[in-house]
This record gives C-alpha cells, structure tokens and sequence, in this order.
C-alpha cells in the first residue's frame, strides 16, 4: 500500500520547502521528496555559500585598502582559497541543518531518494533502501533547474565550471573567461578579481546585467572595467578548445573580427535548464521548452498536480519560488476545505525584486525607464548619487546611484534601480511602496532616518519632482 498524504512536495529548495512548512501549518499532513540535499541548490550551492564567498571577497577588499580608512594592518594580506571555501561550505551545512530542524519541528516526513510521477497524486522514491510508493491528494512540483552547458564544451569541474565548480575550486584560476553577465555569472566574475585573478566577461547582448536599467549597466561595466575586470559586450563566443594546460577561444565582437585569447578555466553562466526529465511530468502537465505551464496559483492542467519555482516560467529567483511555494500551499488548502480566513496571493511580477552582490550591489524592482516608455507611460524620472548621501561619504563608498521611474500622470512608482554599497538591503523598501501601490505622494511625506543610506530613497523620488535637496 501506498503512503498516504495530504500533499507531498517533490524537491526540497526554497520553494519546495517553503511550501511544505505552510502545508503543515495549515494542518496538512504533508510529505517532501528530496533526492541530494534539504535546503535544494539555493541553501546548498547558490544563494547563500556564494554570498559568503563574496563577504570574503568584501573583506580582503577593505583590508587591502585599510590605509583609505586611517588603519595599518601589518603584513602581507593575501587570500586563502582552501579557508574561504571552507568557510562558504560551512555556511551552506548550517542552512541545511536548519532546514532538517523545520522539518521535524512542523513534523514533516522527509523521503530522501529520487522521485517520479507515476500520477497526478502519486509517485515513487527510489533510493539505495529500495523503492517506496506514496500517493496523496496533491503533489507540488518544485525540481528547480541547473545551469545550462555549452553544448560544444559541458563543464568537467576541471578548466570548464558552473557555478558549482566555481564554488568549490580546486585551484585558483589565473586568467578566468566568464560567459554571460547575468547575476551569477558578474558575481563569480567580482568574487575571482577580489581575489586576484584577471578575469573578463562575456556578454552576446550589448551591455552587460542586460535586464537591468540601462543606466545601471552603464555604471557597473565602468565600475567593473575601473577594478581591473575585461568587459566585452556584444561579442560572441565562437570557439572554445579545452586542454589539460587551459582554455583556448574565439571570440566574435559586434565588428565581426574574430579574437583570440587563452585563459586558464572558463565560468559558463549562460542560464538555466529546467530539471523536469524524467519525472513523469511531460504527460501530466503542458510544457514549454522544459519549463512547466501553471495558472497564476501553480495548478497544472491534472488535478491535484502543482508546481513552482524554477522549473516553472521565471523569473527564476528563490524568493519567488517562496512565495508560489506559499500561494500553492494555501490554495491547496482551501480546496481541502482548511482554507478558512485564507487568500493567497498570485504572483504579481513587476513587484519582484531582483538583486547582484557583485562590488558595487545592484539591486532593482519594478519597469526600467526604457520598458516604461515602451508600455506607453510618460514617465518622471528621479537620479540621487551616493556621493550626495552623508553616510555613504562615512562608508568609504561614494559610488553610485538611485533611480526611480514614476508614471507622469498618476505618480505610481513603476520601478527603482540602485547600484552602490548595501542597495540589496535597501530595495525592499521600494518593493514595498509598489505593493501597497504607493505614489510619489507617500514617498515624499514619508521621514527617512539620518545619517542612512536609505535618505537616498527620498531624494531619489524628491528629484523626479525636482525637489531633492542635497544636489
């Protein structure tokens, strides 16, 4: 007999786990399947070891540069790759532990092994134990995705990484070629240069953070190129040979002329490729280009059958696999009649923050300027610099910038775009004004504190108005 349960959850990241946890609380007895580690790729090899793999990078930066702040530190100060990864690692087996601890806490039974549809509700786990079957009355899908290869060169872990090579190195590069200049592939390119690689990025489309506010890139590649790092936009990568000694490519630049260049190992962080093969799910769901389709709540076209995360449309981000991981759950549980008081919330994409811990941060909401005039608004613009902000002048950290985009006619905040020190902490204040539909109205009454970085916020919207009072 199959085990039975009110929801089983296949994959246990931050959208899968999230889910389960609401799931129990909601009083549903609840499953998750996990086939490698609890905590899924963000817990375990994304989000959070490449964020102490970059507060590494952050400070050897400023020990380099103590004298900037009247200090001497004496000695050579040099990285040490094996401690830094150590470190990272660290981290990442914390965040896991805490996860196993949520799961017993909201008594949530974990199945450790490989599952498979062989239903809408149902499934099995194959594991060295053996193989179990569980059924139940709905099962979220949540099996995330992996980074995509280079069809003519897929990653060895040896000169050609993804990011999880580049998380755990067994060498440090010297000379390191980054394809693509997404957020991963810019955080991997800033971490390798702070630690003393030469590094250059690769990006097909003509400025790099291509989704990113234009006048973003703009500052980040300058930013960037100032450090010590290549960028080269518009160019394609048109060959790569791969050999025991290194890396050997081509590259095509927007002139057509082809360069040469040799490096010793290659970052690819050309995106990401659902993790939906073999699951069973191609029969039970619509698909496109591996991706499952859901409605605004993670319902499949089968009943019972839901999913989220990143191997769902995108954007794909771990706070966005929480959030359907919640609407999902409280969905699933009004259906169940335990849904009372209950209304979970569809995923409104303009209100998704999106952030980069390269050095400097960027860190974004809402329409660019270009993608606001392009949705046909008449927009205000607002520019505040950091070197205008008391406390950035304090931080050491001078450069930079907040914008923001407002609809001419309305005031609605449409977007915000930052670049500069701790702007990932700062964004959510934006993100929630444009929640609670916020206009330029409440943002200029509203008191910011001083001395902060976030009096940039206010003179960021001050200046759309032409009102900022500090330039």
């Amino acid at each position: 007999m199959a085990e039975q349960y009110d929801v089983i959850v296949l994959g246990s990241g931050p959208g899968g786990y999230v889910a389960a946890i609401r799931c129990a609380q909601l009083g549903l007895k609840t499953a998750i399947v996990e086939r490698e580690l609890l905590g899924g790729i963000c817990l375990n090899w994304g989000c959070i070891p490449t964020k102490a793999l970059l507060r590494s990078a952050e400070i050897l930066h400023y020990a380099q540069h103590a004298k900037d702040y009247g200090l001497k530190i004496a000695g050579q100060i040099e990285a040490d790759l094996e401690a830094v990864v150590k470190r990272s690692r660290g981290v990442a087996k914390q965040l896991n532990q805490g996860v196993t601890h949520l799961m017993k806490k909201n008594k949530i039974a974990v199945h450790m092994g490989t599952g498979t549809l062989t239903g809408p509700t149902s499934l099995t786990v194959k594991s060295d134990k053996g193989e179990e079957q569980l059924s139940a009355k709905h099962i979220i899908v949540a099996t995330g995705a992996r980074a995509r290869d280079l069809p003519f060169a897929p990653a060895d872990g040896k000169r050609v990484w993804t990011y999880r090579h580049a998380m755990t190195p067994t060498e440090m590069p010297t000379k390191l070629l980054v394809i693509g200049s997404g957020a991963i592939g810019i955080e991997f390119a800033s971490f390798y240069n702070d630690m003393g690689a030469d590094v250059t990025v690769v990006e097909m489309l003509d400025r790099i953070v291509p989704v990113e506010d234009a006048d973003v890139s703009t500052f980040l590649a300058k930013s960037l190129t100032k450090q010590g790092i290549t960028i080269k936009a518009g160019t394609a990568l048109e060959e790569l040979k791969v050999s025991d000694q290194g890396i050997s490519a081509k590259l095509k630049g927007k002139d057509g002329k082809i360069e040469s260049g040799e490096y010793s190992h290659v970052i690819v962080a050309i995106g990401i490729v659902a993790n939906t093969e073999n699951i069973g799910v191609e029969k039970l769901a619509d698909m496109d280009r591996g991706f499952i389709q859901i409605d605004p709540y993670g319902r499949t076209k089968s009943k019972g059958l839901w999913a989220i995360g990143d191997c769902v449309p995108g954007p794909w981000l771990a706070h966005k696999a929480s959030h359907e991981g919640v609407t999902a759950a409280e969905s699933i549980a009004i259906e169940l009649g335990k849904g009372e008081g209950l209304h979970p919330h569809p995923l409104d994409r303009s209100a998704i923050p999106g952030c980069t811990y390269c050095h400097p941060q960027v860190a974004s909401v809402g329409l660019t300027e270009a993608k606001a005039k392009e949705a046909g608004y008449s927009v205000k613009v607002g520019n505040f610099p950091f070197i205008g902000n008391g406390k950035a002048i304090a931080l050491g950290e001078p450069e930079g910038f907040i914008k923001t985009v407002f609809d001419a006619k309305t005031g609605e905040l449409l977007g915000a775009h930052m670049i500069g020190a701790e702007v990932t902490e700062l964004i959510q204040g934006y993100t929630v004004g444009k929640v609670l539909e916020t206009t330029e109205a409440e943002l200029m009454g509203t008191i910011f504190p001083h001395p902060t970085l976030s009096e940039m916020m206010h003179e960021s919207v001050l200046s759309a108005y032409g009102k900022a009072l500090h330039i």
